[in-house]
């Protein structure tokens, strides 16, 4: 079945009450069929593969590549209703076809990168300024408050990351495991209201969640904000991961009241309970929105052979048109990690943990 938008009906989101939002899908209405599924056409891959050599006679470095400089007057129809159904839609979408057997690591991050400015500008995803990031098992322990999940093969508990939109581009998948989990935050927050009305207000409230050390001389080793928000008839939420319960162990941090502890884990609970898996292909590229949309993975057995170990190309996009409405503040967190001395750059492969 063809890509096909939700259903737009909204009505204005008003605190402590239920939200009417595209973006409350259930697993449910994903399993029943693949509208959420955007199939690249042989039109539209000859398009990346053109836009992709025209980039490489050109000897441009990824990160000098502009939207212009990576023409898709075909695809551009496609992904401009992708873009919608981030914004105004589902809050997600997955598209199948890349052909990443057929690229090298550097024409794939060329192909990637440039589908990727379409929905935002790239932002660093660690402090050696990652442009275009990579999720890959270096053996860190999950348990670490200086060890960022994506860099162990460990389950992860579901979270959102510091930007509007994560896009993840399969090169290559794990031996078993590794499933892309995922769960509609409008959907946590109705059934929340409905069980445990108290604790959603306590959600609402601002909570402290680590920067894992990536900081700049004289800041603060973490940051403050609220998991549900509201803003010009909008719904915003965060997620209740590590990234909050690391934090506790920072100075500055206060402990956890009972009714945080309640609230906190009433949240990872309901999120258990909601969510979708789904497997990727070589070549899938899943786009998300992080104000409406959870993410984590399941555990994974990766292949012995280093050539075939699990690898997700990852790109961190900051919106650039508007966005959806946030509070005062909000945006402001979500732009990347930078510390002293980060350079932008954008390798095609990791090595090692950054």
């Amino acid at each position: 079945m063809p890509f096909r938008p939700a259903d737009r009906r909204r009505e204005p989101a008003i605190p402590m009450q239920p939200l009417v939002d595209p973006a409350g899908w259930t697993a449910d209405d994903l399993a029943a069929n693949d509208e959420w599924i955007y199939q690249l056409s042989e039109t539209e891959i000859g398009e990346i593969r053109d836009a992709v050599e025209a980039n490489r006679r050109a000897g441009r470095d990824i990160l000098d590549i502009t939207r212009e400089d990576f023409p898709l007057p075909t695809l551009d129809v496609g992904l401009r209703a992708l873009y919608d159904e981030l914004l105004e839609g589902r809050g997600f979408f997955l598209m199948r076809g890349m052909p990443v057997d057929e690229f090298d690591k550097d024409e794939a991050g060329i192909a990637f990168w440039g589908l990727g400015l379409r929905f935002g500008r790239p932002l660093s995803q660690n402090p050696k300024g990652h442009m275009l990031g990579h999720v890959k098992d270096f053996g860190g322990d999950y348990a670490d408050p200086l060890v960022r999940g994506y860099q162990t093969a460990a389950e992860m508990s579901f979270h959102s990351d510091q930007c509007d939109y994560v896009a993840l581009m399969c090169m290559q998948p794990s031996k078993s495991g590794g499933a892309s989990r995922i769960a509609s935050t409008v959907t946590l927050y109705n059934r929340m209201l409905e069980k445990y009305p108290d604790l959603v207000e306590e959600l609402t409230a601002e909570f402290y969640i680590t920067k894992h050390g990536e900081t700049k001389p004289g800041e603060d080793p973490w940051y403050k904000m609220p998991l549900f928000s509201f803003h010009d008839g909008y719904f915003t939420a965060r997620g209740a991961g590590a990234h909050i319960r690391k934090a506790r162990s920072l100075p500055g941090v206060p402990p956890f009241t009972g009714a945080q502890e309640k609230a906190l884990a009433a949240y990872q609970e309901m999120a258990r309970e909601i969510y979708f898996d789904m497997d990727f292909r070589p070549g899938d590229i899943q786009l998300l929105h992080n104000h409406v949309t959870l993410h984590t993975r399941t555990a994974f057995e990766d292949w012995p052979e280093p050539d075939r170990k699990r690898h997700l190309m990852r790109l961190w996009l900051a919106e650039d048109r508007g966005g959806r409405p946030v509070v005062d503040g909000f945006r402001e967190n979500i732009q990347g990690i930078e510390t002293e001395g980060t350079v932008p750059c954008a390798p095609v492969d990791a090595f090692e943990a950054a």
